[in-house]
């Protein structure tokens, strides 16, 4: 049994399409089930699901994170699938979804955006999506997982809580959960043929508004996991330098009315900030030239949009004590981090000769490899 989680809150206008699309799928209907948990919506979103094979729950409104949680533990799959109600998955969908759990060492798997709207900040969103695909298709093993397409398995899933229901709105509690089971060791991986069709952002102001709020509520999971500042298999690289570049730009430019050398400062870090989006211009060229036009434009709005978010949310955020267990302030994380660095770096000089001498006396007198290596189990 496959165990299908849509999340919806107030979803009317996309619900339907979206069961529409989950009744016909290429596997039997019968090898799978349909758990639609309705957040508090004030509109016809439960009586729409009821037209449908599925089961509903109900609950009081406390955002995405608790629904899935909720559907989750009410569900009979050995593998939870998770989708949104504003999507409409592909009619392979769950077959594409499944697949990757054929190795027993996979826990989770990502699927793919697509879209068929034609305006162009969709098309510009669309695009952006798949810069980052281009970026996890290359990687064995990812560690970002978002929930418009996702699977896990359900006894790791509530083995490890789900997902944190103090993010309150649709923001990046999907990548905080995935971002926890990578640091543990779990295996996840790209299923780029797993697709679903969504309704992207219609307008710049709509692309503003939903950047700001990720970059509000990463400012909270950057508490937990402040490694992810550097590197995920998400985020382009580029696209960090371009939130900082963008910054300094805009406070140099605020500073130039009194301090005439902020406006060049201003300058050259627009001049930089230019030419960091050039792979991305490249990338639209390819794809969808007429983009190349309005791709600066839509860039400078997430990095501001981003950029933003992140200084409120820290803000927001600075006093607030986290209630993970387990969980580190991220200074005392990345103190600790240097201390471990430091110190292997250190140690690993003074035995460096120790270390040489006893694998010279291995290979002398033993067969097989000089280091010994065992996979154990653990945490952390």
């Amino acid at each position: 049994m496959i165990s299908v989680i849509v999340p919806a809150y107030n979803a009317e206008k996309t619900l339907g399409e979206c069961l529409a699309a989950l009744a016909h799928q290429t596997i039997e209907r019968a090898a799978y089930e349909i758990i639609v948990v309705d957040d508090g919506s004030t509109d016809q979103t439960a009586e729409i699901a009821r037209a449908w094979d599925v089961h509903l729950i109900q609950q009081t409104n406390a955002g995405p994170a608790k629904a899935r949680n909720c559907g989750a533990r009410a569900a009979r799959g050995e593998l939870l699938l998770f989708t949104d109600a504003d999507c409409a998955p592909a009619p392979d969908w769950i077959a594409c979804m499944t697949a990757p759990f054929v190795d027993p060492h996979v826990v989770g798997a990502k699927g793919t955006y697509r879209t068929q709207q034609t305006a162009l900040t969709a098309r510009f969103v669309q695009l952006e999506y798949e810069e980052k695909y281009n970026r996890m298709a290359r990687r064995a093993s990812i560690d970002f997982i978002d929930t418009y397409s996702a699977a896990y398995r359900r006894d790791v899933f509530l083995l490890n809580d789900g997902f944190d229901g103090q993010f309150t709105t649709a923001s990046v509690e999907d990548q905080e959960f995935s971002f926890r089971l990578a640091r543990k060791g779990y295996r996840l991986v790209f299923a780029p043929e797993a697709v679903v069709y969504h309704y992207h952002d219609a307008t710049p102001g709509e692309y503003w508004r939903r950047k700001f709020g990720i970059g509000y509520w990463k400012a909270l999971l950057l508490r937990w996991h402040p490694e992810r500042v550097v590197q995920d298999s998400h985020t382009p690289q580029a696209l960090k330098v371009q939130i900082g570049l963008a910054g300094i730009a805009l406070v140099l430019l605020l500073l130039t009315p009194i301090w005439n050398p902020a406006g060049w400062g201003a300058f050259a870090a627009a001049l930089g900030w230019l030419l960091t989006t050039v792979p991305f211009l490249l990338h639209a060229a390819r794809r969808d030239p007429p983009l190349v036009v309005v791709a600066p434009f839509f860039l400078l709005i997430r990095a501001l949009a981003l950029g933003s978010g992140l200084a409120v949310g820290a803000v927001r955020f600075s006093w607030a004590e986290s209630a993970r267990r387990g969980s580190m302030a991220g200074f005392r994380m990345v103190i600790k981090r240097g201390m471990d660095i430091l110190g292997g770096a250190l140690g690993l000089l003074l035995s460096a000769p120790v270390i040489a001498l006893a694998a010279a006396a291995i290979k002398l007198n033993s067969p097989g490899p000089v280091f010994f290596i065992q996979e154990r189990a653990g945490q952390h």
